[in-house]
């Protein structure tokens, strides 16, 4: 199928510029001034809507296999693709975990079979990520572009050293769940300050998030390996990567939608939608963190997407999972609680959710470039939308932000040249 979208504002080379673009039969796409062609199969008014380079997100749990009970591949790359997301990089935290060739297999043939999107998938960094030996990382090479035990932090200094060395030595990246267990109290459930104090709840430290921020930086400068930090959420973390990005160190790091948009003070309840790892920092945690991604030193805004089932976050704070979902609203929520109140540029934006990751990780899709694969999003930024229950296509329902009115609804996903999503124009 062959279609044109006329009269768009296009993000192209870093500037919004009134264009058209074209997706031919083989799903490639030109992007020009005029593009007027009667044999195509539809033409698409875009007037008063932004085309953008498909979204790419570097963190997400998409639970298969293994846990699909809490959700699947199909049903989360579809909400994704709702979202305007056209690539994202799964977490390993999986049954079985893709510590090997043959584990990861599983998810490979899971992912060809139901993807609605391109997925990506990590290897982890140590067999089972349980932190105690290598997982197969050589052979793993071949299909990932990076290791990660998301979900727990490399607890010895040698494993992470070693891990360290052996990506450089492929080529390969070290993507961080930063966590030194020695600093944490059993039961910590939300950030220690004033609202776990004010609830009696136990706290979770930042000291715990960024003192392995710390030792691995240290590492990844001895080892020259390419090194992300995932999800980062307090002040130290920024000026730690800010300071090593600095003295030249190979590091790049991701920022969640929720740790930009809230803090502390929005937990307004015992309601386990507010639980999550790393927990809402305080408020100058979270200006910090908008602070990082204004000068450069966050590269990425992530979602850390992760869906649980009803009953496993209905326990309350101190009881339920840990993981929230919004994949399906990531771009409207940044939107409207940044940009459209003038605190971040629409263009920081932009980068942070496509070109940066593609830039980092080495693939294609961060732009929009004649006569490649389409991979690209429509978005009506006029449109005033609820996040509900019943609107979300992801079968994990808990998030903060539902109830919430944000600017900015998806028209259109095209992945690959095909369109994966589609509301009516």
């Amino acid at each position: 199928m062959s279609f044109v979208l006329k009269n768009g504002d296009v993000y192209l080379n870093g500037k919004i510029q009134k264009k058209d673009c074209l997706i031919d039969d083989l799903g490639r796409l030109v992007v020009a001034d005029d593009i007027d062609l009667p044999d195509v199969d539809e033409i698409l008014d875009c007037s008063s809507t932004l085309i953008l380079p498909g979204f790419i997100d570097p963190h997400v749990h998409l639970r298969e296999p293994g846990f699909e009970y809490k959700a699947t591949i199909a049903s989360e790359t579809a909400a994704m693709a709702k979202g305007g997301f056209t690539t994202v990089f799964s977490m390993p935290n999986l049954n079985p975990c893709p510590d090997s060739m043959e584990h990861m297999e599983v998810q490979l043939k899971a992912i060809d079979h139901h993807a609605k999107i391109r997925v990506i998938p990590y290897g982890s960094i140590t067999k089972g990520e349980k932190g105690t030996e290598l997982s197969e990382m050589e052979e793993l090479s071949e299909v990932t572009l990076g290791f990660s035990d998301d979900g727990k932090g490399v607890q010895s200094e040698e494993m992470m050293r070693a891990a360290m060395k052996k990506a450089a030595e492929l080529n390969c990246i070290i993507v961080a769940h930063c966590e030194d267990e020695s600093l944490l109290v059993k039961g910590g459930c939300i950030h220690l300050g004033k609202k776990s104090e004010e609830l009696g709840l136990v706290g979770i430290s930042s000291e715990s998030e960024w003192k392995q921020i710390e030792r691995d930086l240290q590492l990844a400068e001895e080892t020259g390996c390419q090194y992300h930090v995932c999800h980062i959420s307090c002040k130290e973390s920024v000026d730690l990567i800010r300071k090593a990005k600095k003295r030249g160190v190979n590091v790049s790091c991701e920022v969640t939608v929720h740790h930009l948009l809230l803090n502390e003070e929005d937990i307004k309840e015992d309601d386990g939608r507010y639980k999550m790892n790393p927990p809402l920092r305080s408020k100058e945690d979270q200006q910090a963190l908008i602070e990082g991604l204004k000068d450069g030193t966050i590269d990425m805004i992530c979602t850390d997407h992760a869906p649980h089932s009803k009953e496993e976050k209905s326990r309350g704070l101190a009881n339920s999972l840990m993981g929230i979902t919004s994949s399906e609203y990531a771009f409207s929520l940044v939107y409207t609680g940044l940009v459209k109140t003038g605190k971040v540029k629409l263009e920081t934006v932009l980068d942070a959710m496509s070109y940066n990751c593609a830039n980092v990780f080495g693939i294609e899709g961060g732009d929009l470039t004649n006569f490649e694969k389409a991979n690209l999003t429509l978005f009506d930024l006029m449109h005033r939308n609820k996040i509900t229950e019943k609107s979300l296509l992801t079968q994990g329902k808990s998030t903060p932000f539902l109830g919430q009115y944000v600017h900015g609804v998806c028209l259109l996903t095209v992945c690959d040249g095909q369109i994966v999503y589609r509301r009516d124009i």
